[in-house]
């Protein structure tokens, strides 16, 4: 992969909903003349607590010039006690027809745990300005074998059949110096009809760092007769403030979307020796684009001031 560095900083620009930091999680909706990238961004509660919102941002194909930049709400965040209350993030868009679908990941805060997070479905039929729940519960939340933490969908149709990647938690550990916490896993989905989804519960990833190694945001292609799967994963513990422990890029090929052989070396991305990705990159998220494979990723402090766009060679 050839760095093209930081495209977007959300900082720089006048965001919709009173959010002024984070650009978390880049997805692509490709056009004729533009591509329109969504994002997750935040603001501050009445608590001061994060509320993650959907934004997004139009550019030009070079991926030099911003068009335009969403300045309504792309999609409502959930009602009391709904399980997307307290955020979305992140937020997949797929063409299906003349609509488009978007796979979100709700928030809902707990108390003994931070979190619990459910894949909702919302579907645009504006070319994906705005966006309108196919209902106020989501269409994947845990179950007997995924305990808790479902989220992070990315969706591809490949022979009229839809395909999810997903995370699935697998536990919460308690820690003497931290908060609970969180381990997650990436698992896989097929529908008929993109809404009713069949799940084997099975990790299809291979750990690299240990069993208690967090997997997210997977997100893939299919290039030359194999899928390639580009997804990020760290330490449970020790990652915020710990380079060394944070978010790291991996890689996993497969021939039939069933086995998965991961290989991060292939990857062809790390940390900058300097700069806005030295200490982390996370949430990719790969795309054709005038057949050019391109990979968008966040950086330092988990995407805090933008994300960046790197090529395949």
């Amino acid at each position: 992969m050839k760095k093209l560095g930081k495209i977007f900083d959300p900082t720089e620009h006048k965001l919709a909903n009173g959010c002024v930091e984070f650009a978390q999680a880049p997805q692509s909706l490709v056009f004729e003349d533009f591509v329109r990238i969504y994002f997750s961004t935040r603001k501050k509660d009445s608590n001061g607590k994060f509320l993650s919102h959907i934004s997004f941002v139009d550019m030009d194909k070079k991926f030099k010039t911003v068009l335009k930049i969403s300045r309504s709400t792309v999609i409502p965040l959930g009602n009391l006690g709904c399980f997307d209350e307290h955020g979305i993030f992140p937020i997949n868009p797929v063409r299906n027809g003349n609509k488009i679908f978007a796979y979100t990941c709700g928030w809902s805060r707990r108390v003994s745990v931070s979190v619990e997070t459910s894949i909702g479905l919302a579907i645009s039929e504006n070319d994906g300005l705005t966006f309108k729940k196919v209902g106020t519960g989501p269409i994947m939340s845990s179950t007997l074998k995924e305990p808790f933490l479902v989220g992070d969908a990315f969706v591809q149709i490949y022979d009229n059949t839809f395909h999810m990647w997903y995370i699935y938690g697998t536990l919460w550990s308690n820690q003497q110096d931290e908060p609970p916490a969180r381990v997650y896993k990436i698992a896989h989905a097929t529908s008929d009809d993109g809404i009713n989804w069949t799940r084997d519960s099975q990790k299809i990833v291979a750990d690299k760092l240990n069993e208690e190694e967090c997997q997210a945001l997977p997100s893939v292609i299919h290039y030359k007769n194999k899928y390639h799967m580009f997804f990020c994963y760290r330490h449970a513990t020790d990652f915020r403030n710990n380079s060394n422990r944070s978010y790291r890029i991996g890689y996993a090929y497969s021939n039939d979307l069933n086995s998965w052989t991961r290989d991060d070396g292939k990857a062809g991305i790390d940390v900058s020796s300097q700069g806005w990705d030295s200490e982390m990159q996370c949430y990719p998220h790969v795309f054709n684009c005038d057949d050019k494979i391109y990979l968008l990723y966040n950086g330092n402090e988990f995407g805090r001031f933008g994300f960046g766009l790197a090529e395949l060679e």
